[in-house]
């Protein structure tokens, strides 16, 4: 009876054993079985993502810009990032174009370099979320209060902005051109961000008692009527960081430096063109930090109503040798130059 017991025991044993077996076996089927084509479930490291970039125009800050997003978030992601990258050609209403074809591909996220640029996206969807650069100042550009601004949005939109200190800038002017009693700005009136821009130097050199005359346009066709004007009745003249202004200096430099009369501008790109000196930051770092920003909403899940908006640290003085020499311009210590290339 014992020996029975014993051999029963062994048996039942046994049987649980070869059923265990079978129940792992079916399981392992079941997932590999011939004829099931369904693929398993994504995981995060899986996911990929792609990404619209709309760029108002082709022009060395914009460019930089892009070129610092794009390299950010491709550290980050590698090849599992494709861009759709897209030039407006300083047209306003291509924005608008471009980034209703990103929403209507249903892209991840919308890359917008430039203030129209911004201001098509935010038009366009209020869902995907949007990363800026090359932005003055997004209060203005969102037509949000300005007395009221927290430094975030408060919706689908974050950023970089490529404001330099305008009161610096401004101050710049008289250390430069410390006899000047009249200074000019150029700029296109089309762009929210560049009157906010001369709004604030304005206010700045009339309370130093400079007489402060606007020259706005509005498009290349009267930027040479505009600036001849100018020259002729100013000392000095300051461009902000303005899209329409950068798509023109060669125009503008063809007419202020024969007249003798300098200019500052707002960022290096103008400056290189047509400037003496600027207070300059780099759109590289600034669409860098918009990159990583990007990579953050994108696969760590931050809300970019909640993202405050980024400015650069990275302020340097910098100036055109040449063109200074040519106008008689004694440039400070601690300028660090722009080389202009000869292009003939």
């Amino acid at each position: 009876m014992k020996k029975f017991t014993k051999v029963l025991s062994v048996i039942l044993c046994l049987a649980l054993a070869l059923t265990a077996f079978a129940a792992c076996g079916g399981k392992d089927d079941a997932t590999t079985a011939p004829g099931d084509t369904s693929a398993p479930a994504a995981t995060d490291t899986d996911k990929t993502y792609t990404v619209g970039i709309c760029q108002l125009a082709p022009h060395v800050a914009l460019d930089a810009a892009t070129k610092g997003f794009k390299e950010a978030l491709t550290e980050k992601l590698g090849d599992k990032v494709t861009f759709d990258e897209q030039n407006a050609a300083g047209e306003a209403n291509a924005c608008a174009t471009i980034v209703n074809k990103f929403v209507a591909s249903k892209v991840d996220l919308i890359m917008a370099n430039a203030t129209p640029a911004l201001q098509a996206a935010a038009a366009a969807t209020s869902t995907i979320p949007i990363v800026g650069t090359s932005v003055t100042d997004y209060a203005t550009a969102l037509d949000m209060d300005v007395d009221s601004w927290t430094g975030k949005t408060g919706v689908n939109i974050t950023g970089t902005a490529d404001c330099a200190p305008l009161e610096k800038q401004a101050e710049m002017i008289l250390t430069l051109v410390p006899d000047a009693k009249t200074v000019g700005i150029i700029y296109c009136s089309g762009e929210a961000n560049s009157k906010f821009q001369v709004n604030a130097v304005k206010a700045y050199l009339e309370k130093k008692n400079i007489t402060v005359k606007e020259y706005p346009f509005a498009d290349s066709n009267d930027i040479t009527t505009v600036v001849t004007k100018a020259v002729s009745e100013c000392d000095a003249l300051y461009a902000p960081t303005d899209n329409k202004v950068a798509d023109n200096t060669e125009v503008v430099n063809n007419i202020a430096e024969p007249a003798g009369i300098p200019l500052i501008a707002g960022e290096e790109g103008i400056c290189k063109g047509c400037g003496v000196a600027t207070l300059s930051i780099s759109y590289y770092d600034i669409g860098y930090e918009a990159g990583m920003m990007a990579y953050d909403i994108l696969v760590n899940g931050k809300n970019p109503a909640d993202m405050e908006i980024g400015y650069s640290s990275n302020l340097v003085e910098k100036y055109v040798k040449d063109r200074a020499e040519a106008l008689g311009i004694t440039i400070p210590e601690g300028y660090e130059e722009i080389v202009v290339e000869d292009d003939k």
